[in-house]
């Protein structure tokens, strides 16, 4: 019992301490033994305790945005701009259809990016990003990537463009003139 008390005592402290990072990750070795970081290197770590930090203001977003465009090759505004139409800016934003994050990401591709912490808006931002970068490379035009972002790639495949949706054609003028806009 006292060997349990202790864990949840550091714990509570790991807490305090990291309470900046977002996200505390761990795993547990062989031998039984934890392992806290809010840095992980290895595929081991699982999401222990994300923290709701309010305090993610645009300078912070801004930073993270730039250097996930830079890794994946895409203008930090056209980023900026899917995040504005998609979440403007809220980092809890949860859309009806269930999309989370800034980058407002779907259950099923953030398995598929395996994106385990939606709300963490450095994950949510490299995962947006990594996505993005996987829809311009398989369409080949701006549009149809953000139609696919959308609507889904297999709707676009489907109709042989941008889909019929309303919703669709509106999203990507929405995203293409916020774009132009923050390109000046």
């Amino acid at each position: 019992m006292k060997r349990f008390i202790s864990f949840w005592a550091v714990l509570l402290g790991l807490s305090l301490n990291f309470s900046l990072a977002g996200t505390i990750y761990y795993y547990c070795d062989k031998n039984g033994v934890f392992h806290f970081t809010d840095l992980p290197d290895s595929h081991l770590y699982r999401p222990f305790r994300i923290f709701k930090d309010h305090r993610w203001d645009l300078g912070k977003l801004n930073k993270l945005i730039k250097i996930y465009s830079r890794k994946y090759d895409l203008d930090p505004a056209l980023v900026k701009a899917v995040i504005k139409v998609e979440s403007n800016f809220e980092v809890e934003a949860v859309s009806p259809a269930g999309a989370k994050g800034l980058m407002q990401i779907m259950p099923t591709t953030q398995k598929d990016l395996n994106l385990e912490t939606p709300f963490d808006p450095e994950a949510n931002i490299e995962a947006g990003i990594k996505y993005l970068r996987l829809l311009l490379d398989k369409f080949h035009s701006l549009p149809l990537a953000l139609a696919a972002y959308n609507a889904g790639p297999a709707n676009v495949q489907k109709y042989g463009g941008i889909p019929p949706f309303q919703e669709t054609k509106r999203y990507v003028q929405k995203v293409l003139v916020t774009y132009q806009e923050l390109k000046k």
